[in-house]
């Protein structure tokens, strides 16, 4: 996708480089390896989970960063981090780049879940409401204002007329109850994994210590784009993706995280400097 084309950028990988990528291919082959031959998927214990999920463990934070989904994913990854990481592990030494990947990582899942607790906290306390006062016009109602997924909208919507038809019967709003309850779960246990927030954050580092290093496109060579211009648009187009599709598959705000708090770690380390390249 990129040809930087300068020395400084090049040679042999820096230890943490090669060390990562080493984890992430391994971590994905394990995780193919255990789920095809023991019915174990690793994904239930390492991915990162919402906090009220029966799920969640707080390691989640450190592991879900070197879980992948498939092969594309941790690939792209893991390009992107050995093609800019590289830069940054040769200036800063391993040590720092170490701290800093994990850093932005961190930021990222903090900002996702930061964002995924606004998100749902409206859909708790219509399921409270709900749960204290069940009625086939409040599932209806429910189903309306807070269920996208096709799946569970038609199957509400059919259960709430049935329920209308037999409103005195207790069946039907006990298993209300429970389907309402289990959706709910259902939502906040979606599982989170890979790099995706500490690459940005490397991503960004990049940005900022090598603005006007020009990149060029395979698609595009005759165009070299300044690597700051690069970083202003994958960050903004994080952020229009994170605000124009909710509930996404793709953790757009875990991006952005780990481009905000590597801004904030390279300004608090250059608070006495200013030297980019």
């Amino acid at each position: 996708m990129f040809n930087i084309g300068i020395n400084r950028f090049g040679g042999e990988t820096p230890p943490v480089i090669k060390n990562l990528l080493y984890i992430n291919g391994l971590m994905l082959l394990a995780t193919y390896a255990l789920l095809n031959t023991f019915k174990i998927d690793l994904t239930d214990s390492l991915a990162l989970f919402y906090p009220e999920s029966s799920h969640f463990k707080v390691y989640q934070l450190i592991t879900h960063m070197f879980m992948h989904a498939d092969i594309k994913h941790v690939a792209l990854n893991m390009f992107i981090l050995w093609m800019f990481g590289r830069a940054l592990e040769n200036v800063w030494g391993s040590k720092r780049f170490l701290v800093y990947y994990i850093a932005t990582g961190l930021g990222a899942a903090f900002l996702h879940e930061f964002v995924n607790y606004i998100e749902i906290m409206p859909l708790k306390h219509a399921v409270e409401e709900f749960v204290n006062s069940p009625s086939p016009e409040m599932m209806a109602e429910f189903t309306r204002r807070f269920i996208e997924y096709p799946k569970y909208h038609d199957q509400f919507l059919t259960f709430a007329a049935e329920w209308s038809v037999n409103s005195t019967n207790p069946i039907y709003t006990s298993n209300a109850i429970n389907m309402v309850y289990s959706m709910y779960d259902s939502l906040i246990s979606i599982p989170t994994v890979g790099a995706s927030g500490a690459v940005y954050g490397v991503l960004l580092g990049f940005g900022m210590l090598f603005p006007n290093t020009e990149l060029r496109f395979i698609f595009f060579p005759i165009f070299p784009i300044k690597a700051k211009y690069i970083v202003m648009f994958m960050g903004g187009a994080a952020l229009y993706n994170g605000l124009t599709q909710p509930g996404s598959n793709i953790a757009h705000f875990a991006h952005l995280g780990g481009m905000l708090f590597g801004f904030l770690i390279i300004k608090y380390w250059n608070r006495k400097s200013s030297n980019f390249y």
